[in-house]
């Protein structure tokens, strides 16, 4: 018999979030006075966003790092700035969420590093609002999707059996990582599919 759920966990970029690389990439690179691919290179062709979501560099380590990449001071601002320029909140994903937080237990696990997590309150709000403390990031558990040692953790982290957890993620690897971890998982591919998803597991 399968177990009722606990715990919705859903993903941040792309399911309750659009997110846009190419915005985050010009304004980092408007604000170093490089171009795009030097951007792009440093943050995610030279594996430092990686090593980032994974936990094998600290916040200030990635900063730094990111800043001598690109021949420029960083600041954490800079960061969230840019961060913040390529995330638009999905109204009606969010609405979901918050309708299903009403009686259910939720959270978000999103690749990043600790960063996102600390200052979702700027860097997206209507996420903050319905979620508060409740958004971690993969590089506080030492993981990066689609491992299944970073869902693994995370449930451990909450609290929560992975059987009673149902993940939601827009990336079929990730949702994969999270049912070989014991997980129940949804790929997230519209806002009605996924309002019918959670009504049929008696959450909305």
């Amino acid at each position: 018999m399968t177990s009722p759920l606990s715990l919705i966990l859903f993903d941040l970029d792309d399911v309750l979030c659009r997110y846009d690389r190419s915005a985050r990439i010009a304004h980092i690179a408007a604000r170093v006075g490089r171009d795009a691919q030097a951007v792009r290179q440093a943050i995610w062709d030279s594996g430092l966003e990686g090593r980032a979501d994974a936990g094998q560099v600290s916040d200030a380590g990635y900063i730094s790092e990111l800043g001598a990449l690109l021949a420029y001071p960083l600041t954490v601002d800079d960061w969230l700035d840019a961060r913040r320029a390529g995330m638009t909140p999905d109204a009606e994903v969010i609405a979901i969420a918050k309708a299903v937080a009403r009686r259910h237990r939720v959270a978000v696990l999103t690749n990043n590093c600790c960063l996102l997590a600390d200052h979702i309150h700027y860097l997206c709000p209507p996420v903050a609002e319905v979620f508060g403390a409740q958004v971690y990031a993969s590089a506080s558990f030492g993981a990066a999707k689609p491992s299944p040692d970073l869902y693994r953790r995370c449930v451990q982290h909450l609290k929560v059996a992975p059987g009673e957890t149902l993940f939601i993620d827009d990336v079929e690897a990730n949702v994969a990582g999270a049912v070989e971890a014991g997980l129940r998982g949804y790929r997230f591919t519209g806002t009605e599919a996924l309002a019918s998803e959670l009504a049929a597991h008696g959450l909305l």
